[in-house]
């Protein structure tokens, strides 16, 4: 009876918005959506008897509604929005209905980077164990649309988006993978974006902290019990023992990291984190292994998408921050020269940490969108161009065996492609020209 006959006031369509919209709708709410674009993706599927105002806020409806359900895209600290807010009317986000919803166990997974594969292998680990699983968030399915699905869990990917308008999580298991700059365009400071990460915490069974990185400490928060993951010096760590790594869990052997299709150190931390948000929830360990031993990856993070002539081309078209381009150039290992694909929409973060990383003498830098100048200006190595296309026309005619072109740009793809995915799918496509 919560939302019966109130008047809500979904913000934002597309996948998200809608499943909002079948939500209330199924609850018996008066409903009506503002999206702030002209043409938003999804008003085609609305029902045409719902109110749509489009290409801006209804500051009239938002005051009239008892409820408003947000889009993650929108702040909360819109104008709009700190009126109805003053007014006294109640914003909220689809994982907070979601949440009031939800009567089995949560895993709840945030960071800067990583987050995306933690989530994936928890699920693949919880499938693995026999149980039926609801994986979704910020990540594939919309969190409402995992409901009245009988699951035995949920795996929630949950950006610092939708974490600044939930308050009733509460998880048997959630981590903050790591705190690295991004969405600095909508945040303050670090700290005011770290802070909204944190929120993960609340209510929270145990806390799985990354070991090497303070910032993911929980504050004021107090969860019944906190697990760190760290190379060394950790509850989940890695051993070296006749020249091979293992995965650890206090003093248990799990897995091999050679038994594991993923490779490359920010894979074993992501696999560390991942254990031990699966043994907080009470994964069995045959699921476990068996998820370590199949998962091959993700589409778009640091996936090889070509190999000819003996030059690999390598899309990490997920890295939108400049964490995960650091991420994807520690330890990499190449025998001749790397052509570095970096540019798009910086969001307004800071690149400089990148400048010693890409000084190196076989590193190139090819750079383009919105934000190339400034990323070119980080090496002397470097090319500017207006697009991806035409910085892989420049790289092609210099290749040689034993060379890597790496996209891994640092930036979001939303100057020039509507999605990571766009953005990477068109660099396996030149890629594959070659």
């Amino acid at each position: 009876m919560q939302y019966q006959d109130k008047k809500v006031t979904v913000i934002g369509l597309g996948k998200t918005g809608l499943s909002c919209v079948d939500f209330l709708r199924a609850k018996h709410a008066d409903v009506r959506v503002i999206d702030t674009r002209n043409a938003p993706a999804g008003a085609e599927q609305l029902d045409k008897a719902i109110p749509l105002h489009t290409g801006s806020l209804n500051q009239q409806w938002l005051l009239e509604s008892d409820l408003i359900v947000i889009s993650p895209g929108l702040a909360v600290k819109t104008p709009e929005i700190q009126t109805a807010l003053q007014a006294g009317v109640e914003v909220v986000g689809d994982i907070e209905l979601f949440c009031r919803e939800a009567d089995k166990p949560i895993v709840a997974i945030t960071g800067s980077n990583g987050k995306s594969t933690v989530t994936t292998l928890v699920a693949e680990m919880a499938k693995a164990a026999g149980l039926s699983v609801g994986m979704g968030g910020n990540i594939g399915i919309p969190a409402l649309s995992l409901l009245n699905q009988s699951h035995d869990i949920y795996i929630l990917e949950l950006s610092s988006f939708q974490l600044e308008t939930t308050y009733s999580l509460k998880t048997v298991a959630a981590t903050v993978l790591n705190v690295t700059e991004d969405h600095m365009n909508r945040y303050v400071d670090l700290q005011d974006y770290r802070h909204a990460k944190l929120k993960i915490y609340d209510n929270c069974q145990t806390a799985v902290v990354n070991g090497e990185d303070p910032l993911t400490l929980p504050t004021t928060q107090h969860p019944e019990k906190r697990v760190s993951f760290a190379e060394h010096h950790a509850d989940y760590w890695l051993k070296n023992e006749n020249q091979k790594t293992y995965l650890m869990a206090r003093g248990e052997v799990i897995l091999a990291c050679d038994e594991m299709k993923l490779t490359g150190r920010h894979n074993y931390m992501n696999a560390l984190a991942a254990i031990a948000l699966a043994q907080a929830a009470g994964i069995n360990l045959l699921g476990i292994q068996t998820a370590l031993r199949e998962f091959g990856g993700l589409e778009h993070r640091f996936q090889v998408a070509h190999m000819a002539h003996g030059v690999r081309w390598i899309n990490d078209s997920k890295a939108t921050n400049v964490g995960s381009t650091v991420a994807a150039l520690t330890g990499l290992q190449v025998a001749g020269k790397l052509y570095l694909l970096l540019g798009g929409d910086g969001k307004g973060a800071d690149f400089s940490e990148l400048a010693t990383l890409i000084n190196q003498p076989h590193i190139f830098c090819y750079c383009f969108g919105q934000d190339g100048k400034q990323l070119a200006a980080l090496s002397s190595q470097s090319q500017l161009f207006d697009t991806m296309e035409q910085a892989i026309a420049a790289i092609r005619p210099q290749l040689q065996a034993g060379d890597v072109v790496l996209l891994s740009p640092a930036c979001a793809s939303l100057d020039q492609f509507p999605c990571f995915e766009a953005r990477g799918d068109e660099f396996t496509r030149l890629a594959r020209l070659s």
